[in-house]
């Protein structure tokens, strides 16, 4: 898979092997697992391990997160993207959801809107989908106003693994 969206400062692309450090900030950062089960990686066999199910998911479903890289700097600045569930969800299977994470100095810079916001253009006009799908943990009231603002829609409240979620959904016509 090769892909590379570009916004006014990001550019979205495939997750490389070479993206471990980057991924390794991340993942590893507690502050950022806050709303994720809290279960920060420990060492970077594990974000390798994270790397080869992404691409792996690229080759299985053509799609998968990508990473977020700050024009300016050229840095990674974290992913977002479309995931294929093919495991049941909140009673829903085979369906896409949009995700997201930064790293933690980049929060509050509008990237997170910015890369959603082309994933969605992305998946409504590329792969023409009808309906996108976002989970969030019902605290977390940064991704909900980023959500929000995108076009999403509160469906409804359930229990994912035990954390108390949101369900959310957009679709083309929004």
């Amino acid at each position: 898979m090769k892909f590379i969206i570009e916004t006014e400062r990001l550019i979205l692309r495939e997750i490389l092997p070479s993206d471990e450090d980057g991924l390794f900030k991340l993942d590893s950062d507690p502050e950022v697992h806050r709303y994720f089960g809290n279960k920060p990686v420990e060492n970077k066999d594990q974000v390798k391990e994270v790397i080869q199910f992404i691409r792996g998911q690229y080759v299985t479903n053509g799609i998968g997160r990508w990473a977020v890289i700050e024009k300016g700097s050229n840095n990674f600045i974290g992913w977002c993207g479309l995931k294929l569930h093919t495991e049941t969800v909140n009673d829903h299977i085979h369906f896409y959801d949009l995700g997201y994470r930064l790293i933690k100095k980049h929060w509050g810079k509008g990237y997170g809107t910015e890369s959603a916001k082309a994933c969605l253009k992305y998946g409504f006009e590329q792969m023409d989908l009808k309906e996108i799908y976002a989970m969030i943990d019902t605290e977390n009231e940064a991704s909900r106003k980023v959500l929000q603002k995108l076009g999403f829609k509160f469906i409804e409240h359930f229990d994912y693994d035990g954390d108390p979620s949101d369900w959310l959904k957009i679709t083309k016509e929004d």
